[in-house]
């Protein structure tokens, strides 16, 4: 088995060979982790789980590589960047939701105004974000819009508006957190 070229190793990959898949990850595996490790910055767990998301991908999907358009390690490898790309989508996509669940809590009045301290500090935050991020918070927290429903209303794409809610909350909390100290 060792002896076979890359091309003949996939070939057994798409039909079922374990030992073909076996083979390719002892050559490929350290160089697919390299990869994927320098673009997590550092992140070991994050690496290991890539890797192991690329070698499922050689074993579950139809994908096709063929000899004559280029190396198998420069396909091996853009497939490597593809999935890092989605695994980061994906980190992204999670972070906005615990984002949202975050200022869903804040939007209960019982949550966040205790005291007229808490008001003005909030108040105060919510006047250093811009007028279409003030916009946003107030659509969707005090009139109870949806992200699409905000999307539709303000004729933007919906990624906009939840990376625009992304930093909005992130300059709400900076914010937040500089007027408890000087209050």
């Amino acid at each position: 088995m060792q002896a076979k070229n890359d091309e003949e190793l996939f070939h057994l990959v798409q039909k079922k060979n374990r030992n073909a898949l076996e083979v390719l990850y002892d050559r490929y595996g350290k160089l697919v982790y390299s990869y994927a490790y320098k673009f997590s910055n550092n992140q070991v767990e994050m690496a290991k789980e890539i890797t192991q998301l690329v070698f499922l991908r050689l074993w579950t999907t139809k994908s096709s590589y063929e000899a004559s358009k280029g190396k198998f390690i420069n396909w091996l490898l853009t497939i490597t960047r593809n999935i890092c790309l989605d695994y980061v989508k994906k980190e992204q996509r999670y972070k906005i939701q615990e984002d949202e669940k975050l200022i869903e809590h804040m939007a209960d009045p019982k949550n966040v105004f205790e005291d007229h301290d808490n008001v003005h500090i909030i108040q105060h935050a919510k006047t250093k974000l811009s007028m279409k991020q003030r916009r946003l918070i107030d659509l969707l927290y005090w009139r109870g819009c949806t992200l699409q429903e905000i999307a539709n209303i303000e004729k933007e794409p919906l990624g906009t508006i939840k990376s625009r809610l992304h930093q909005s909350l992130k300059q709400l909390r900076l914010y937040i957190g500089e007027g408890e100290r000087y209050e």
